[in-house]
């Protein structure tokens, strides 16, 4: 059975601007964001896009990454027919076993394509920060009746220099193609990120292994064969998050930019649209400037903004600012708002409990009283619940429970 569209990955990079880094380990492989690798984003992308066949090409320093992708379970992708490939280059009959280029790397591996046969093939960088629904983009490119998209972004003037460009027409389909110009006339960059028709794939590549003089790079080679033979181009706009981490400055900074996801636009915390990692489970917990922790127990995911002292705190667990927790079990997906305050209590999963709400309080002498709260309730703001409440329904703005 066809596949619609396959995923290819390019992961062989050395990544030598990330210097020691890299020294024994691929770039895609490199660690990111407290529990993830950089790989982990366009495998999640993929998942996420309902891709469900990926080819992960590698080739440098490639046993840590081999041994993290293993069969794909982490990312759903470990399937009867389909799922995620690792693919080393190998030796063959005709010769070269090491992947030359960006466009030899595909060109190696035709025959797991063929064995696919899919409508679309999408190319992707395995050493890029990047949100992106491929869904998108491939429903861009078959309204355009394209051969060839890639995924551009307008990129500041004065920047637009360092970039391999896209010049292209009101219509969205490109015109010229520059490769880090000095006099730029575009400032659309493209973010290395390609769908082509299948069969247009594989006679393009086919034709530029045959070249003796080609470089067998997507860039150099390939986008300016389809150019001169006027194939269909065009230029899909991508408004999301995107990072080229290939220096440890833009490392740096894509990892200080989880810290401000509402800014950044990087959010690790985005059910819609979760990272998976072969390290289970949600993002690190995350703490605020204002915060205080003392003596408790504090799960991934969790968001502490507020003060939680002797608590117990399940994975994604967020207290706002000015929210106090104490003597409290928390379970997973409950959220305190600002200024509330839960005192020796159980609160079960995916609570919400309103701002300025008060839920149980500290025990006087030897009481055992525990307040309980089921999973899924609503306490209204404002709302009071008592240290012996056993709460298993939505309670009201300003309403009190004993």
């Amino acid at each position: 059975m066809a596949k619609e569209m396959v995923a290819m990955i390019l992961a062989g990079g050395q990544g030598s601007r990330l210097y020691a880094l890299t020294d024994k380990l691929a770039k895609p492989a490199v660690p990111f964001g407290g529990k993830y690798r950089i790989i982990d984003f366009p495998l999640s992308n993929c998942v996420n896009s309902g891709i469900d066949t990926v080819g992960i090409l590698t080739q440098y320093q490639p046993l840590v990454l081999n041994e993290y992708i293993g069969h794909g379970q982490p990312w759903d992708l470990d399937r009867l027919y389909g799922g995620a490939h690792v693919l080393p280059p190998y030796q063959q009959a005709s010769g070269s076993d090491w992947y030359k280029g960006t466009a030899n790397a595909i060109y190696q591996n035709l025959s797991f394509l063929r064995r696919y046969d899919p409508e679309y093939v999408i190319i992707l960088s395995g050493d890029q920060i990047c949100k992106q629904d491929y869904n998108d983009f491939l429903q861009f490119h078959k309204s355009k009746d394209a051969e060839f998209s890639v995924a551009v972004m307008e990129v500041p003037w004065d920047e637009a220099s360092r970039f391999g460009l896209m010049v292209a027409d009101a219509n969205d389909r490109i015109t010229e193609f520059q490769e880090k110009p000095k006099e730029p006339k575009s400032n659309l960059a493209s973010m290395g990120i390609y769908i082509f028709n299948w069969d247009v794939l594989e006679k393009y590549l086919t034709e530029d292994e045959a070249n003796p003089e080609s470089s067998n790079d997507f860039g150099n080679d390939i986008i300016p064969a389809l150019l001169r033979d006027n194939r269909r181009m065009y230029a899909y706009h991508f408004n999301g998050y995107w990072k080229d981490v290939g220096t440890i400055s833009s490392l740096w900074e894509a990892n200080m930019e989880i810290l401000d996801p509402e800014h950044s636009g990087i959010n690790l915390f985005d059910d819609d649209w979760k990272i998976y990692s072969r390290n289970s489970g949600m993002p690190g917990h995350t703490v605020g400037n204002n915060a205080i922790i003392d003596n408790a127990l504090i799960t991934d995911g969790c968001r502490i903004g507020g003060t939680v002292r002797h608590s117990i705190l399940f994975a994604g667990v967020k207290v706002e600012e000015g929210a106090v927790v104490e003597d409290a079990v928390v379970m997973s997906g409950t959220t305190i708002k600002a200024g509330a305050k839960v005192s020796h209590c159980i609160i079960a999963e995916n609570v919400e409990i309103g701002e300025n709400a008060v839920v149980g309080e500290m025990p006087k002498g030897e009481s055992k009283d525990v307040a309980t709260v089921g999973s899924n309730v609503k306490i209204g703001a404002r709302a009071v619940i008592g240290p012996k409440a056993m709460i298993k329904t939505d309670v009201k703005e300003g309403e009190s429970q004993c």
